[in-house]
């Protein structure tokens, strides 16, 4: 049987095979990010000031708006990716809310600041910290997204092991972002950002190897 016509019969099996493979992804998702999280607490735990900073810091709360930013679209994008039938190319353009939203909060910081204050904040108090963090918290969430895809049908193995990592990234950098002293969107802007592409990276080889079909 050809390629095209497996995806199609496979595709014309969806009522049967898509509500498993959501709730399966939508699972490894919450186990994922539990055993993250827990991690997370165990080891580093919430700042002492998290409660005064969402009210008091429009810095802080940028960090979760971007964070969600990319794991809310990365999880819708990677749910779909699982199925035979999909064609991410058109849809691909929801990854660029991020970016988006960045660029906004990176604007704003070269404004409100004066350029003498833009490397310090850039460079921040943990940024090497940050670089180890974001992808260790990844690895469980990346695992458990993995693994829901294998049990799917995606036909574009990279494309949906990248998300998947780029969803894993956003989880874990919600995570740390309750952690980390650092709220200049500058240093989101580089910091996070590495540990979001490495994770990315990492996910996208990943799927190409153990996702194929």
């Amino acid at each position: 049987m050809r390629t095209e016509d497996l995806i199609k019969a496979l595709a014309a099996d969806a009522k049967s095979v898509e509500p498993p493979v959501a709730q399966t992804l939508a699972t490894a998702v919450g186990v994922g990010t539990l055993i993250s999280t827990l991690l997370f607490l165990w080891t580093l735990g919430i700042r002492d000031n998290f409660v005064v900073s969402i009210e008091t810091s429009l810095r802080f709360i940028f960090k979760f708006i971007l964070t969600l930013s990319i794991a809310i679209p990365a999880f819708v994008l990677v749910r779909n990716l699982a199925r035979p039938d999909f064609k991410p190319g058109k849809y691909l353009w929801w990854l660029a809310l991020a970016p988006l939203v960045l660029a906004v909060g990176v604007v704003s910081e070269l404004i409100a600041l004066p350029s003498d204050a833009w490397r310090a904040n850039m460079i921040g108090h943990n940024s090497i910290f940050c670089l180890i963090v974001i992808p260790l918290l990844s690895l469980a969430p990346l695992a458990a997204v993995l693994y829901a895809l294998h049990n799917g049908a995606p036909t574009h193995p990279a494309i949906a092991g990248a998300v998947g990592g780029l969803l894993s990234a956003g989880i874990a950098a919600t995570l740390y972002a309750s952690h980390c002293p650092d709220d200049s969107p500058l240093f989101l802007a580089v910091w996070y950002t590495i540990g979001i592409v490495l994770m990315t990276g990492v996910g996208a080889l990943l799927g190409s190897r153990v996702l194929r079909w």
